[in-house]
């Protein structure tokens, strides 16, 4: 049973780091900006709740054991883990340049070139840790975070697991874990694979692309939505998007994993190729003369 409090513990330590200010906060965890207790560098410290011992706690720190090792461009690192009484925590680089909710809040239509380029990042570091056989079941623009050079981050893998499609013999069941708005059929009936990802990406595009989400409701109802109901097609939410781009998302969104694409970095080359479809054609180049200056006469 999680047992938690939502008490303030800024200006207390855990571990070797000591609570600035709370960032943010779950039912499951709270991420504070901390600095260690020798060094007066920001960094994010997440504290999960519950009560940790035995097989939970074994299974914590082998988890963050592997997440620690996950080096890629656009992942935040995790630089530490630990517990401490009867929580455990894992600190990660602090990035105070916000995330991607932050920068296109509710409602935005982002234009489709930048999502390009952020989609092209963020798959990036899908098909990374896909290729480590873990899915990150917690893709929303939340967990986006924006570097100190602009870069896109993906955050917040407490979430992760090993896919469930590695392994199709002797499936495992998990409980839902994620956010239901952007949760994929197949994880919330307990059996999340790679793909699951893909899916959940597919909810942030269509958001991003039409400004809404495709369902809409209470957990139960979003729960019913995406487990029966297909999405309203992209361009009836916004007609100007170019029905290449509408296909491509779509495609991501469908029940079944089979006829999504094959992997995420696939559908982030399909999204990338619809949007330069949509763009109009460059006119030609008009050939330019060579000149030549005419050379004086000689005189004498």
């Amino acid at each position: 049973m999680i047992e938690h409090s939502h008490t303030n513990q800024e200006n207390q330590h855990i571990g070797n780091y000591r609570l600035l200010q709370l960032l943010t906060q779950s039912e499951t965890s709270q991420i504070y900006l901390c600095e260690h207790a020798q060094h007066a560098t920001p960094l994010a410290l997440k504290k999960m709740y519950g009560r940790w011992f035995g097989d939970d706690l074994a299974k914590f720190f082998a988890h963050a054991s592997m997440l620690s090792r996950l080096q890629h461009p656009n992942i935040v690192p995790l630089l530490d883990f630990g517990a401490d009484g009867d929580i455990v925590y894992i600190v990660m680089q602090y990035s105070s340049n916000g995330t991607l909710r932050e920068r296109h809040p509710k409602g935005t239509i982002v234009p489709p070139n930048t999502v390009v380029h952020y989609t092209n990042q963020i798959a990036s570091a899908l098909q990374y840790i896909h290729d480590h056989k873990l899915i990150h079941r917690d893709i929303k623009p939340h967990n986006m975070l924006i570097g100190t050079y602009g870069e896109i981050l993906l955050s917040d893998f407490g979430s992760s697991v090993v896919s469930h499609s590695l392994n199709p013999l002797f499936p495992s069941q998990y409980d839902f874990e994620g956010t239901v708005l952007y949760a994929a059929p197949e994880q919330l009936r307990g059996t999340p694979r790679r793909s699951s990802d893909q899916y959940a990406l597919g909810v942030v595009l269509y958001e991003w692309l039409c400004g809404q989400w495709p369902f809409f409701g209470t957990f139960e109802e979003l729960t019913h939505q995406h487990l029966f109901v297909s999405p309203p097609p992209l361009r009836t939410k916004n007609p100007a998007i170019h029905p290449a781009i509408e296909q491509t998302v779509m495609k991501a969104l469908t029940k079944d994993v089979r006829k999504r694409f094959s992997t995420v970095t696939e559908f982030a080359e399909a999204l990338q190729w619809s949007v330069e479809q949509s763009q109009p054609a460059s006119p030609p180049k008009e050939k330019v003369k060579r000149q030549f200056m005419s050379p004086k006469p000689f005189t004498e």
